[in-house]
């Protein structure tokens, strides 16, 4: 069992809730706790992210790690490229995990994951095909379905072109699902084709699939240990169990966030001191946003960079509407370590900081953005991770899926569904003129009269 790389302070809550608070929610974690354990709540049938970190097998990931080895030694001449094509859960967790455990630069990464397919648009994809072109390059297709739009047709106009640079059957040796068991339209083009295809587990909706092969694939094309990153999520499985709040990581935390939100502290800010977390925080997003947002409630999230945001926004934050409670996620140790040379010539006034490094410098930072923030009205408690390793990582990955699932039957609603989505999806097939939505279609033609771009 992996040591514990992450904590939980909200100790610089004690003027905003009390400590009998947190207490009487012991109640609600407890319930909480017990409907995900025992399979009873709402979407119980997509709790399978829970067994994830102690059952997934080692065959599952030898064989991930063995074509991850193949694809690399495919692609590792001439500064090779792994496309990666997916969109909301099937690219957030890759990516996020990419930033945070490699090189902050592309350009020092071999070989590099490129992502595609989670936006529409042409100028976006030609770049990439013009900046790979002279690269070697292997696809990863991620969809449970193969029909979402944006991965599907991205992945459209990447397989015409892999399919024309290397043949038809040097590309399919090239191309890797990862889809359905047995079912969809990505699944029966693997088989045709003859791609290696991962499973997407039935059981795990996207947002919670970073642990599956959605993640795991990818992360080992660009390098990253996965056996560890599952090892820390196991870890963190430990820690996030129980029935109170003294007990369980994820349970205390989700337990502030209802707190809050009830006082009318509507919207969490999760802010960052690293560049590194930049997307970490981008997939709590999806996590928390995507699990909570229905019913007319839920925790809007929202996400910082500091200290660059604190020069945009940083006004807003301490004197702007005071619906926000505030967490920091924050990094103890960076991988490297610079500190600021002294000069003879002082004229801008910074000896006073030679000789110490930029990570004693962003603490003092983060010290006076948070006692500001306090003393401005904003709740702010303090998530602490202890380095940029895959361990890390997947501790941080576990402890915010299962605080999310928490908190979501704490504000009653079903943390494993997403009926909202689809309706920006049906309009947008009726306009497309998609078999099947012309009824649709007709009612919506006087509406996007006057909308266009």
């Amino acid at each position: 069992m992996s040591a514990r790389n992450i904590d939980y302070n909200d100790k610089f809550l004690s003027a905003f809730l009390s400590p009998s608070e947190l207490e009487s929610y012991n109640p609600a974690v407890a319930q909480a706790e017990k409907l995900l354990v025992s399979r009873t709540g709402a979407g119980n049938d997509f709790l399978g992210w829970l067994d994830l970190p102690a059952k997934t097998s080692r065959d599952l990931v030898k064989s991930i790690t063995d074509k991850a080895g193949e694809i690399r030694d495919s692609i590792k001449d001439k500064d090779g490229v792994l496309i990666s094509i997916g969109i909301g859960g099937s690219y957030l967790g890759a990516k996020a995990a990419v930033e945070f455990c490699s090189p902050s630069f592309e350009e020092l990464r071999k070989p590099r994951v490129l992502f595609a397919g989670h936006t529409i648009n042409s100028d976006y994809l030609a770049d990439m095909l013009e900046l790979v072109k002279d690269r070697e390059v292997a696809v990863n297709v991620i969809s449970k379905s193969g029909t979402t739009t944006e991965p599907a047709i991205a992945f459209r106009i990447v397989r015409e072109w892999m399919e024309k640079r290397y043949g038809r059957e040097g590309a399919a040796k090239r191309i890797v699902a990862t889809t359905d068991r047995a079912k969809g339209a990505l699944r029966k083009l693997a088989k045709e084709e003859g791609y290696t295809a991962f499973e997407i587990p039935d059981d795990v909706g996207g947002r919670f699939s970073v642990l599956t092969p959605v993640g795991l694939f990818p992360l080992a094309v660009a390098g990253l240990d996965i056996a560890k990153l599952l090892e820390g999520a196991a870890g963190a499985a430990a820690f996030c169990t129980g029935e109170s709040v003294e007990k369980n990581l994820a349970g205390r935390y989700a337990a502030v966030r209802n707190i809050l939100f009830r006082k009318g502290y509507t919207t969490e800010v999760m802010a960052t001191f690293q560049p590194q977390l930049h997307f970490v925080n981008e997939w709590w997003k999806q996590l928390s946003g995507e699990s909570e947002g229905k019913n007319g409630t839920g925790i809007m999230p929202a996400g910082l960079d500091y200290t660059t945001d604190l020069h945009s926004l940083g006004q807003w934050m301490q004197e702007g509407l005071r619906n926000v409670f505030e967490t920091f996620m924050l990094l103890k140790k960076t991988a490297k370590t610079m500190a600021v040379p002294k000069f003879a010539d002082d004229s801008d006034d910074l000896n006073y900081l030679a000789g110490r490094s930029f990570e004693d410098i962003n603490e003092k930072a983060f010290q006076g953005t948070i006692l500001a923030h306090l003393d401005g009205g904003v709740p702010a408690a303090v998530l602490m991770l202890a380095d940029r390793s895959e361990t890390t990582l997947g501790q941080l990955f576990f402890f915010f899926e299962k605080a999310v699932a928490l908190s979501g039957y704490m504000l009653r609603v079903n943390p494993f569904d997403q009926p909202g989505v689809e309706a920006y999806k049906k309009n947008m097939f009726a306009l497309l003129g998609k078999a099947g939505f012309e009824k649709q279609a007709q009612a919506l033609s006087a509406r996007t009269k006057d909308i266009s771009i």
